[in-house]
């Protein structure tokens, strides 16, 4: 089971301002990391540049449109993320417990983890045939 771990930006990520604590924060974050690598459950992980840097696109009746960043609401934003694949849902309760808080020791912040859907999860939606595509490209 793959779980993704989200960092939910703040103010300052999306200013593109670190921690004043940065080095300690960083510290943190490769501990863990490590020990995720170690354990043999790390997929992937980075922080994310802030908004500004990025853009959306928008899907409509009208076709698609792009609207560049920044994007106003930071609490809806993400900072960062650390992929895991763990054997349940329990084991990455665990791990997302110990999760470094990413703005420092004591300042409020918040990470939200969200399951993957995995391919056997679309076994009713999809036929075995587009199924195998989606396998066939690693996913």
């Amino acid at each position: 089971m793959r779980f993704l771990i989200l960092v939910k930006a703040t103010a300052d990520s999306e200013a593109g301002r670190f921690p004043p604590d940065s080095e300690q924060v960083f510290a943190a974050m490769a501990d863990y990391h490590q020990q995720l690598a170690q354990a043999g459950v790390l997929l992937d992980g980075s922080g994310l540049q802030p908004s500004s840097q990025g853009w959306r696109v928008r899907y409509g009746p009208q076709g698609r449109s792009v609207i560049d960043g920044p994007f106003a609401e930071s609490k809806e934003l993400i900072a960062g993320y650390t992929l895991i694949q763990v054997a349940s849902r329990a084991e990455a309760l665990e791990w997302s417990r110990r999760f470094p808080n990413p703005v420092g020791e004591g300042r409020p912040a918040e990470i939200e983890v969200r399951p993957l859907y995995e391919l056997d999860d679309f076994q009713d939606a999809l036929p075995e045939a587009l199924r195998e595509r989606f396998r066939d490209l690693g996913m």
